[in-house]
């Protein structure tokens, strides 16, 4: 396989997550309606796709929390399937609620549900007292002063013989992060990405799988070739409707299974969804593309 340019996703990518932006999800919700989903239940969310942003993921979690307090008995994988069948994504999710409760009883679920609180107890537990009080101000209230937040629990996945590998090469980043916390995991990696190689949730509305951020890297790298590395069904996505809008290019979806996808059921859905290679983790790419 040949690549004029990697494009990296970083959670999953280059720091492992799952104790830190998939925890706060769990934990958020559990905080503000004391029920919650289990985290396994976070990858039925992000496999139905739409839900590159871990906020409305957190956001959709909560409706499916709140439901199931209104009665609403079905499974989260249902619940996601049904989501995926209406094109993935937030409306989608509340959309899924207003088909399958009652109009009272979803009047009640979106009453209560109360986005804005979710994501500033998301940021606080995440981020921490001292990050939070710097990057959003005055920290929400019911929660307490003190807190290290888990974004200190992110183990770095890239390693030191990858990192020099990429950097004799045309790098970008296509992350859903907000710009201050991928400038943070970059630093933690020692990665260095200049501004204008990178796409992050402050750059672009669409979010993935849209292919605007990705094609607009391989236009800036003047890149004929283009590799995308991510740990979701919707990074493949992204780089396979890359592909349909840039005819002029080459565009190649590779998943890992360092995020929530993880062993031989996740590299069938990867395959599945037309990744061009599933590795073990960004540590093998060196090898691919040489």
């Amino acid at each position: 396989m040949h690549a004029d340019c990697v494009v990296l996703d970083v959670d999953g990518v280059l720091v492992d997550v799952a104790d830190s932006y998939r925890r706060a999800i769990v934990d958020s919700v559990e905080r503000v309606y004391d029920d919650t989903i289990e985290k396994e239940g976070i990858q039925a969310f992000k496999d139905a796709g739409g839900f590159n942003n871990d906020w409305e993921l957190t956001y959709a979690a909560a409706l499916y929390v709140l439901a199931r307090q209104e009665g609403y008995a079905e499974s989260i994988e249902t619940f996601t399937d049904r989501i995926a069948d209406r094109g993935g994504g937030l409306e989608a999710a509340k959309t899924v609620v207003e088909a399958t409760l009652s109009a009272e009883a979803a009047e009640r679920v979106v009453g209560r549900w109360d986005r804005e609180r979710l994501r500033d107890v998301f940021q606080w537990l995440y981020l921490g007292s001292d990050l939070y009080c710097d990057l959003e101000g005055e920290p929400p209230g019911g929660v307490p002063a003190d807190h290290s937040g888990f974004i200190h629990d992110e183990p770095v996945v890239l390693d030191g013989t990858t990192r020099e590998w990429l950097a004799d090469r045309s790098v970008g980043v296509l992350t859903g992060r907000p710009a201050a916390e991928a400038e943070i995991a970059l630093s933690r990696v020692d990665l260095a990405i200049p501004e204008g190689h990178r796409f992050t949730m402050d750059d672009w509305e669409e979010g993935k799988p849209h292919p605007r951020a990705l094609v607009t890297l391989a236009e800036r790298f003047d890149a004929r070739s283009v590799v995308f590395v991510g740990d979701t069904l919707d990074d493949v996505r992204t780089a396979r409707n890359a592909a349909e809008a840039d005819s002029a290019r080459e565009y190649h979806g590779i998943g890992v299974l360092t995020g929530g996808l993880t062993g031989d059921r996740g590299r069938e859905k990867y395959e599945d969804e037309g990744a061009a290679a599933v590795l073990d983790s960004v540590n093998d790419l060196p090898e691919l593309l040489e």
